[in-house]
């Protein structure tokens, strides 16, 4: 950390109150973190208090496209005025959003309301993880970050009790309603004991680079998540909505070129470092999401496994990532920020070969076990990349680097989703398409045929057909295994492209252009 960073992060708070601040900002990162997995338990009921089934996706998916397109924008923000103006604001947000969802009288409007959330939910991950960057130094980050990356790990195992908790002896509105006092303590907490040293001046937003991103992202990551499931990936809709985000995201990078303080400036990927390491952590986001989209499933399907088990399977991911980042400062200020990434992705190589081993015969305790390993290896991976980003830039810097970084890990997880989907449902096309004859009478025509492997509401069939629908899915997903494959061997590839050393940016470089 240098020393202009270093010396607003004394300023912000003494060592007793950043104990304090780091309790908000966990509090804080926790109402994100649990939101996906209580909302996906409460679902069934949802769904059946307000009808419009074919629309639940869009739960999800609303949520998840505006938080993307907006976290560069409070990146940029909380360099302007402060990451705890920011920060409050959206948490604010996303307590707004939580209430009216709680409040939804039909699935169009849980819809709208889930939005709202997604707006404050794009503060929440970036400034949050920015101000650990600034109150702790380097050689303290990697033990933060251990602490901060425990709250998904506690959310995976604790998230899908409590909604079901809920939903069984209350009712799902109360899924919403529980952020209210888990925020207001998050609020109290960051509201009073941080403290920040940001220098008053009038400054020029750049809302056309505002919108303009928003609106590519959003158009993009829509058409991302719909496509090959609303309409076929090669058709008139995917090819209009794709060129728009295209065609918006040049005007974009024009605007950019010309803002006096732009939303996202371009030395973000100008700088080698930088550029490498955003890139490399779009394989986060993918690891991550295919691993989480998928296991579950294979460790039900083929493994026989009960939910409770699969869902222990996953949750391993989610404590091997804590416990690696949190001894991280050790390997990347031995080694570096760069051989300890290259370390990390040979790591997920070593647990993606191991997936590719499994069979229907497999131990879900191997699966388990192959779980940790992955996540192990992407609690280093992420971490390195992270606090290398943060270590490289001044603090009036730090927040739209750090917002840049997580920006595209979620593009990456976007993106995973589509892909991976994809590679199942051809996958899966590809095994209906042609049954064999003594299977194919009994064989339903539709893709959703996959449930019944999972215990699905679907008439019962021949059990024969349904073997034949177990090793169809488990074809499929023996594809995502081999994309996690090539998502690591991709991510050492980019890797290999950082520089060896990580030098700080000097604090002259030019906002606009490459």
């Amino acid at each position: 950390m240098n020393s202009s960073s270093e010396a607003v992060a004394g300023r912000q708070a003494r060592p007793v109150r950043r104990g304090y601040v780091l309790g908000g900002i966990i509090l804080t990162l926790a109402l994100s973190a649990m939101d996906s997995t209580i909302v996906a338990t409460a679902i069934p009921s949802i769904v059946r208090d307000l009808g419009g089934f074919s629309l639940f996706p869009w739960v999800f998916s609303v949520y998840l496209l505006v938080q993307s397109a907006t976290i560069p924008l409070y990146g940029k923000l909380s360099d302007l005025y402060g990451r705890k103006p920011v920060l409050l604001v959206g948490s604010a947000i996303f307590l707004l959003g939580s209430v009216l969802s709680g409040l939804s009288w039909n699935m169009v409007a849980l819809i709208v309301f889930r939005g709202i959330q997604g707006i404050g939910a794009g503060a929440v991950q970036p400034v949050a993880t920015t101000v650990v960057g600034d109150l702790y130094t380097l050689e303290e980050r990697g033990r933060i970050q251990g602490y901060v990356s425990s709250v998904w790990g506690i959310s995976a195992i604790f998230g899908p009790a409590v909604g079901g908790f809920l939903v069984e002896y209350a009712s799902w509105h109360w899924i919403f309603f529980i952020n209210l006092p888990i925020g207001a303590a998050a609020l109290a907490m960051v509201g009073t004991f941080l403290h920040e040293a940001v220098e008053p001046k009038r400054h020029r937003i750049d809302y056309a680079g505002a919108i303009l991103l928003t609106a590519s992202m959003g158009l993009i990551i829509f058409g991302l998540l719909q496509g090959g499931v609303s309409w076929a990936w090669m058709s008139w809709p995917s090819a209009a909505i794709f060129a728009g985000g295209i065609g918006l995201f040049w005007a974009f990078l024009a605007v950019e070129r010309r803002a006096a303080e732009p939303v996202m400036p371009l030395w973000v990927y100008r700088y080698r470092f930088l550029s490498f390491a955003n890139l490399a952590s779009l394989v986060v986001g993918a690891l991550m999401i295919g691993l989480t989209s998928f296991l579950p499933t294979f460790a039900q399907a083929e493994l026989g496994a009960s939910p409770v088990v699969a869902g222990f399977a996953l949750a391993a991911m989610s404590v091997g990532w804590p416990l690696a980042s949190a001894v991280s400062g050790v390997v990347y200020l031995r080694i570096g920020f760069r051989q300890s990434a290259l370390l990390a992705s040979l790591v997920t190589v070593a647990a993606s070969l191991w997936f590719l081993r499994f069979s229907a015969g497999s131990s879900p305790v191997a699966v388990t076990a192959a779980s940790f390993l992955m996540g192990v290896g992407l609690g280093l991976l992420s971490t390195s990349l992270l606090v290398g980003v943060q270590s490289v830039v001044s603090w009036n810097r730090r927040g739209v680097a750090t917002g840049a970084n997580m920006f595209t890990r979620m593009l990456g997880s976007t993106v995973g989703v589509a892909v991976f989907g994809s590679l199942v449902n051809a996958e899966l096309k590809r095994w209906f398409a042609a049954p064999p004859p003594a299977v194919a009478p009994f064989l339903p025509r539709s893709l959703n045929a996959a449930t019944l492997v999972l215990g699905g509401q679907l008439p019962p069939i021949d059990p024969r057909a349904l073997d034949y629908v177990r090793q169809g899915l488990y074809r499929g997903i023996h594809e995502v295994f081999w994309g996690l494959l090539a998502a690591s061997v991709l991510g050492i590839v980019l890797e290999l492209g950082m520089p060896r050393r990580a030098d700080p940016l000097p604090d002259d470089s030019s906002e606009r252009g490459f």
